[in-house]
Protein backbone atom coordinates (compact mmCIF):
# COMPACT_ATOMS: atom_id res chain seq x y z
CA UNK A 1 0.00 0.00 0.00
CA UNK A 2 0.98 3.52 -0.85
CA UNK A 3 2.25 5.04 2.35
CA UNK A 4 1.52 8.63 1.46
CA UNK A 5 -1.79 8.13 -1.11
CA UNK A 6 -3.35 6.44 2.04
CA UNK A 7 -2.95 9.15 4.01
CA UNK A 8 -6.39 11.17 4.04
CA UNK A 9 -5.90 14.75 3.07
CA UNK A 10 -7.37 17.33 5.89
CA UNK A 11 -9.90 19.98 4.72
CA UNK A 12 -9.20 23.11 6.71
CA UNK A 13 -12.18 25.24 7.96
CA UNK A 14 -12.87 27.40 4.97
CA UNK A 15 -11.82 25.51 1.96
CA UNK A 16 -14.29 23.43 -0.72
CA UNK A 17 -13.10 21.01 -2.13
CA UNK A 18 -15.13 19.55 -5.49
CA UNK A 19 -15.00 16.45 -7.68
CA UNK A 20 -16.55 16.69 -11.16
CA UNK A 21 -16.00 14.03 -13.87
CA UNK A 22 -13.40 12.58 -15.37
CA UNK A 23 -11.59 13.74 -11.71
CA UNK A 24 -11.31 17.50 -12.62
CA UNK A 25 -11.10 18.63 -8.49
CA UNK A 26 -11.55 22.35 -8.19
CA UNK A 27 -10.08 23.52 -5.20
CA UNK A 28 -12.00 26.77 -3.54
CA UNK A 29 -10.13 28.85 -0.47
CA UNK A 30 -9.46 32.32 1.10
CA UNK A 31 -6.78 33.13 -0.96
CA UNK A 32 -8.27 31.77 -4.04
CA UNK A 33 -9.56 28.48 -6.46
CA UNK A 34 -6.59 25.81 -7.98
CA UNK A 35 -8.46 23.81 -10.75
CA UNK A 36 -7.06 20.82 -12.14
CA UNK A 37 -7.76 17.62 -13.56
CA UNK A 38 -6.50 14.28 -12.14
CA UNK A 39 -5.41 10.81 -13.43
CA UNK A 40 -9.32 9.22 -14.46
CA UNK A 41 -8.14 6.16 -13.29
CA UNK A 42 -8.02 7.33 -8.93
CA UNK A 43 -11.09 7.17 -7.00
CA UNK A 44 -11.21 10.38 -5.09
CA UNK A 45 -13.82 10.86 -2.72
CA UNK A 46 -14.89 13.73 -0.19
CA UNK A 47 -15.95 12.50 3.61
CA UNK A 48 -16.58 14.82 5.84
CA UNK A 49 -13.21 17.39 6.38
CA UNK A 50 -10.81 14.95 4.19
CA UNK A 51 -10.15 13.68 0.88
CA UNK A 52 -9.33 9.84 0.20
CA UNK A 53 -8.17 8.67 -2.85
CA UNK A 54 -7.89 4.88 -3.68
CA UNK A 55 -6.80 2.89 -6.62
CA UNK A 56 -8.35 0.53 -8.66
CA UNK A 57 -5.25 -2.31 -8.37
CA UNK A 58 -1.77 -2.89 -7.87
CA UNK A 59 -0.54 -2.60 -11.32
CA UNK A 60 3.03 -0.60 -10.67
CA UNK A 61 1.56 2.47 -12.99
CA UNK A 62 -1.62 2.83 -10.25
CA UNK A 63 0.78 2.50 -7.59
CA UNK A 64 2.57 5.30 -8.80
CA UNK A 65 -0.71 7.45 -9.48
CA UNK A 66 -1.77 7.17 -5.99
CA UNK A 67 0.95 8.92 -4.03
CA UNK A 68 1.03 11.30 -6.35
CA UNK A 69 -2.62 12.37 -7.12
CA UNK A 70 -3.04 12.52 -2.98
CA UNK A 71 0.17 15.25 -3.14
CA UNK A 72 -1.33 16.85 -5.80
CA UNK A 73 -4.66 17.31 -4.15
CA UNK A 74 -2.84 18.46 -0.80
CA UNK A 75 -0.69 21.06 -2.27
CA UNK A 76 -3.82 22.72 -4.15
CA UNK A 77 -5.70 22.87 -0.29
CA UNK A 78 -2.48 24.14 1.06
CA UNK A 79 -1.90 26.92 -1.74
CA UNK A 80 -5.57 28.02 -1.15
CA UNK A 81 -5.36 28.07 2.66
CA UNK A 82 -1.84 29.08 3.38
CA UNK A 83 0.09 29.83 -0.18
CA UNK A 84 3.51 29.21 -0.67
CA UNK A 85 6.51 31.43 -1.35
CA UNK A 86 10.31 31.01 -1.77
CA UNK A 87 13.13 33.05 -1.30
CA UNK A 88 16.33 33.76 -3.27
CA UNK A 89 18.88 36.00 -2.24
CA UNK A 90 21.15 38.19 -4.72
CA UNK A 91 24.85 37.93 -3.56
CA UNK A 92 27.59 39.69 -5.75
CA UNK A 93 28.78 43.40 -5.81
CA UNK A 94 26.42 45.95 -7.42
CA UNK A 95 23.61 43.00 -7.99
CA UNK A 96 20.68 44.02 -6.72
CA UNK A 97 16.82 43.49 -7.37
CA UNK A 98 14.07 46.25 -7.49
CA UNK A 99 10.55 46.08 -8.37
CA UNK A 100 8.23 48.53 -9.90
CA UNK A 101 4.76 47.54 -10.71
CA UNK A 102 4.35 43.64 -11.66
CA UNK A 103 7.75 44.18 -13.42
CA UNK A 104 11.37 42.59 -11.80
CA UNK A 105 14.47 44.44 -12.93
CA UNK A 106 17.61 42.37 -12.02
CA UNK A 107 21.00 44.08 -12.09
CA UNK A 108 23.32 41.12 -12.12
CA UNK A 109 26.52 42.46 -13.81
CA UNK A 110 25.30 41.87 -17.24
CA UNK A 111 25.51 45.02 -20.19
CA UNK A 112 21.86 45.40 -19.28
CA UNK A 113 19.49 44.92 -16.34
CA UNK A 114 17.09 41.83 -16.89
CA UNK A 115 13.10 42.63 -16.57
CA UNK A 116 10.66 39.88 -15.68
CA UNK A 117 6.79 40.40 -15.45
CA UNK A 118 5.69 38.44 -12.73
CA UNK A 119 2.96 35.46 -14.11
CA UNK A 120 -0.70 35.70 -13.35
CA UNK A 121 -1.60 34.97 -10.02
CA UNK A 122 2.01 35.32 -9.12
CA UNK A 123 3.83 38.01 -6.94
CA UNK A 124 7.29 38.81 -6.40
CA UNK A 125 8.45 40.75 -3.30
CA UNK A 126 11.58 42.52 -2.96
CA UNK A 127 12.68 43.36 0.55
CA UNK A 128 15.68 45.54 0.67
CA UNK A 129 17.68 44.93 -2.56
CA UNK A 130 19.10 41.49 -2.46
CA UNK A 131 15.89 39.22 -1.34
CA UNK A 132 13.13 38.20 -3.61
CA UNK A 133 10.42 36.47 -2.48
CA UNK A 134 7.70 34.56 -4.91
CA UNK A 135 4.49 34.37 -3.68
CA UNK A 136 1.92 32.36 -4.80
CA UNK A 137 -1.00 29.73 -4.27
CA UNK A 138 0.03 27.06 -6.79
CA UNK A 139 3.10 24.98 -5.73
CA UNK A 140 4.17 24.30 -9.43
CA UNK A 141 4.56 28.05 -10.73
CA UNK A 142 6.04 29.27 -7.73
CA UNK A 143 8.70 26.63 -7.92
CA UNK A 144 9.24 27.53 -12.02
CA UNK A 145 9.06 31.17 -11.24
CA UNK A 146 11.72 31.13 -8.92
CA UNK A 147 13.68 28.59 -10.94
CA UNK A 148 13.48 30.99 -14.17
CA UNK A 149 14.78 34.07 -12.06
CA UNK A 150 17.28 31.73 -10.86
CA UNK A 151 18.42 30.99 -14.24
CA UNK A 152 19.64 34.51 -15.00
CA UNK A 153 22.66 33.70 -12.82
CA UNK A 154 22.87 31.12 -11.18
CA UNK A 155 25.63 31.04 -7.91
CA UNK A 156 29.03 30.51 -8.82
CA UNK A 157 31.69 28.41 -6.76
CA UNK A 158 34.43 30.44 -6.80
CA UNK A 159 33.16 33.80 -5.38
CA UNK A 160 29.16 32.43 -4.28
CA UNK A 161 27.91 35.53 -6.96
CA UNK A 162 24.62 34.69 -8.49
CA UNK A 163 21.17 34.42 -7.61
CA UNK A 164 20.31 31.37 -4.99
CA UNK A 165 17.44 30.05 -2.60
CA UNK A 166 17.69 30.87 1.22
CA UNK A 167 18.01 27.68 1.62
CA UNK A 168 20.81 26.23 -0.73
CA UNK A 169 24.12 25.64 0.09
CA UNK A 170 26.67 26.85 -2.37
CA UNK A 171 29.70 24.04 -2.63
CA UNK A 172 32.81 27.01 -2.70
CA UNK A 173 35.89 25.83 -4.54
CA UNK A 174 39.79 27.05 -4.29
CA UNK A 175 40.58 28.93 -7.07
CA UNK A 176 44.24 28.59 -8.71
CA UNK A 177 47.42 28.87 -6.91
CA UNK A 178 50.79 30.81 -7.96
CA UNK A 179 53.51 28.67 -9.45
CA UNK A 180 55.88 28.04 -7.04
Amino acid sequence: MSRIGRLPVAIPAGVTVEVAENNKVTVKGPKGTLERELPAEMEIKVEGAEVIVTRPNDLKRMKSLHGLTRTLINNMVHGVSAGYEKVLEVNGVGYRASKSGNKLTLNLGYSHPVEMIDPEGLEAVVEGQNKIIVKGIDKEKVGQYAAEIRDKRRPEPYKGKGIKYADEVIRRKVGKTGKK
